[in-house]
């Protein structure tokens, strides 16, 4: 089978292309440069795609043997992801910018462009494995090692792109282990430290950054009774469950903490409330997308909104035109613009982009 192995310049993509290689395939890495402007070296574990990494995944694949090119994505980056990002904070949602560039750069412009290339198939070095169904259509399902599942940011994936994808490194039995195998290789890389935060954010510091895309409009912080207990200088610097950053001039009158409920662009509002208002039992999503067959109306599955947050039981109360699934025991700061995965087991069953919430009832 021939294999196009994404190679970030990270050691989980380097040993899943050498695991790929070392099980016979034909296989040819490819670097993505994604930044316009890419930065010389990394600042620890932030950013990606600077010339440092494409080195670093050009040492790997010539260690491998294996041939090597750099293709420039970085246009479709910017509009898919890039762009993208900053509308949804603009309009006063939380977007997950891992979950786009999944969907639509490695799994459909890459994948798409490898396809049209002749190879079969895609390696890369996320933790999520697939598994053939009980009819043989593949699944998506969590990685051995949970604490490293990637499953969540994957969920955007239809069985046409799983039967394409290959996973190398999700019966890994921890990180660790990946490590002494690059090391075992020769892999120099295999220190180098995880990447983490936003990608196209190499500071951290994602406020500011979109305070230079998206215009300031001072407006006010209100509490839940609409009484005004603040002012900001723009509501899309806020995402729900956000508690550092408010600047309150009136305490909560037992000095409890306040979160951000709600942001409302139309209104430049900030809307603020105690950490039992965060606290939801209905999630509506749009665009469902399913890895293989659909959820059905009544199905207990588990629901998940962040990467790696707490995996909580609900009840599917709709499947189309949108998702609508019941947790019974709340979930928590969930935010216009996340991603909504459900697990059946170990297996996702779909996903959708949160839409709205229901506050949870009072609970005795």
């Amino acid at each position: 089978m021939r294999v196009l192995a994404a190679m970030s310049g990270g050691v989980d993509s380097a040993v899943a292309a050498a695991r790929t290689a070392a099980a016979g395939h034909e296989v040819v890495g490819v670097h993505l440069a994604l930044s316009r402007n890419p930065g010389t070296s990394r600042s620890g574990a932030r950013g990606c795609c600077t010339i440092e990494d494409a080195h670093d995944a050009r040492r790997a694949a010539d260690i491998l043997g294996i041939p090597f090119y750099v293709w420039d994505l970085a246009d479709q980056f910017s509009e898919a992801v890039i762009d993208d990002f900053v509308a949804e904070y603009a309009a006063g949602r939380t977007p997950n910018p891992c979950v786009r560039c999944n969907e639509k750069i490695k799994f459909s412009a890459l994948l798409d462009k490898a396809i049209a290339l002749g190879f079969d198939a895609l390696a890369t070095g996320h933790y999520a494995r697939v598994l053939p169904g009980d009819d043989g259509t593949p699944q998506l399902h969590r990685a051995l090692d949970d604490t490293k599942d990637q499953s969540y940011v994957l969920a955007v994936l239809t069985p046409d792109r799983l039967s394409r994808a290959v996973f190398p490194l999700g019966d890994a039995p921890d990180k660790a282990a990946v490590r002494a195998e690059a090391e075992a290789r020769g892999m120099r890389l295999a220190a180098k430290p995880d990447s983490h935060d936003i990608c196209f954010v190499p500071d951290g510091d994602t406020r500011t950054w979109l305070g230079a895309r998206i215009p300031s409009r001072p407006g006010a912080i209100k509490g839940t009774d609409g009484e005004v207990l603040g002012t900001h200088h723009g509501a899309a610097g806020f995402t729900v469950g956000q508690r550092r950053g408010l600047r309150l001039e009136r305490p909560s009158p037992d000095g409890s903490a306040r979160y951000v409920l709600d942001v409302s662009t139309s209104d430049n509002t900030v809307t603020v409330g105690s950490a039992e208002d965060l606290v939801t039992d209905v999630v509506a999503g749009e665009k469902p997308t399913w890895c293989g067959p659909a959820a059905s109306v009544g199905d207990e599955l588990v629901a998940q909104v962040q990467a790696h947050g707490r995996g909580v039981g609900c009840v599917v109360e709709q499947v189309d035109p949108h998702l609508v699934v019941r947790v019974p025991d709340g979930l928590r700061a969930v935010a216009p613009g996340q991603t909504v995965v459900l697990y059946d087991g170990t297996r996702v069953v779909g996903s959708a982009t949160v839409a709205s919430r229901s506050p949870a009832v009072s609970r005795a």
